[in-house]
Parts: structure tokens; sequence; C-alpha cells
């Protein structure tokens, strides 16, 4: 045997104990992490928990829709008040992965600020909207936390006052919307 014969097989022996060990240790990480891979399904399903949930779940039954973009913060505070049921709610993000533009179905919609409820009948609401407005327009307060929302004594329903907070959709930037063109 020459030396180049001996070099290879020793390669060989070393693969063959690498490809050994790393099955047994079933880590494909070099930090020794175990991965854990699910191939029964490609998409990922979020669960939602919380008492605004059957609120989110109405509202989405009721083809209200939620627009938004995470680099929004009246967004955010809009979710926030969801809590745990943001998984849940009917939302369309917007905005594109750099910020810089909107996307097609957004364009689409018309939407020019953030966020943007809207609702069957064609109407929207926009900015940050007390779970109750949302509940009351779209005919889903009892899903409410609690059930309904107390009423006065003519029947309207009573809900706290609510800052209607509106970012323009190029995210409160001077000039156009980005990606807004021929709207």
């Amino acid at each position: 045997m020459n030396d180049r014969n001996i070099i290879v097989g020793i390669l060989v022996a070393l693969v063959a104990v690498g490809a050994l060990l790393f099955a047994i240790s079933g880590s494909s990480s070099p930090t020794g992490m175990s991965v854990v891979t699910d191939t029964s399904s490609t998409t990922q399903v979020a669960t939602a928990s919380g008492p605004n949930v059957p609120l989110a779940q109405c509202l989405k039954e009721k083809g209200v829709t939620f627009y938004g973009a995470f680099w929004c913060p009246h967004c955010k505070a809009q979710k926030a008040l969801f809590a745990d049921a943001v998984p849940a709610l009917p939302y369309v993000e917007c905005s594109t992965p750099d910020g810089n533009d909107q996307t097609q179905i957004c364009k689409d919609k018309g939407i020019k600020s953030y966020p943007t409820w809207k609702f069957p009948d064609g109407s929207e609401l926009t900015g940050e909207q007390q779970l109750a407005t949302l509940a009351e327009k779209a005919s889903c307060t009892q899903a409410l936390p609690g059930g309904a929302p107390a009423s006065t004594a003519n029947g309207s329903v009573t809900a706290a006052p609510e800052a209607a907070t509106v970012v323009p959709a190029g995210g409160g930037k001077s000039g156009p919307i980005p990606g807004a063109s021929g709207r």
C-alpha cells in the first residue's frame, strides 16, 4: 500500500466516525444543542389564549380586517390591547420587510394609514380603537371579556373615550406613501 491509500483510508475512517457520532448525538449544531425539525407540516400555526380570543375570533368571523405595519407604534399598541389573542386577529401586514414600501394587497385595498380596520359593509376605522368600539361596530359585543358593555338608559353602548391615533402608511415620513403610485 502506498502512502496515498493510507491517507485516504484514514480520512474515510474519520468521516465514518464523525457521521456515527453525529447520528448518535442527534445534533446538527456544533454547539451540541439538539435541533428538532417538524416535517409534518410546512405551515406554522400560532395559538391564541386569553380573555380577548373570543372577540378576535368574532371579528374574523364577521369579516373584519385589521391592516397595519410591523414598524407602526400604534399598530403595536392596538395589538397590545388584544394581548395573547393577537394570533387570532384578522391581521394583514401592509409593510414590505424592509419597511420602505406597501404590499400590493394594501395598495389594492386603499390603505392610507395604520392601523386601519375594514368592515364588510365597506366602512373603516383608522387609528387605535378601543375593544368595545370594535366589538360594537362588528356586532361582537357578546364576545367582549365579561360580556356586553354597559348600556345607558336609552340603550346606547357606553365605551371609554378613545384617541384615534393614525400613522400615515408612509410611516409618517414626508413625501408620497411608499409604493402608492397610481392610487
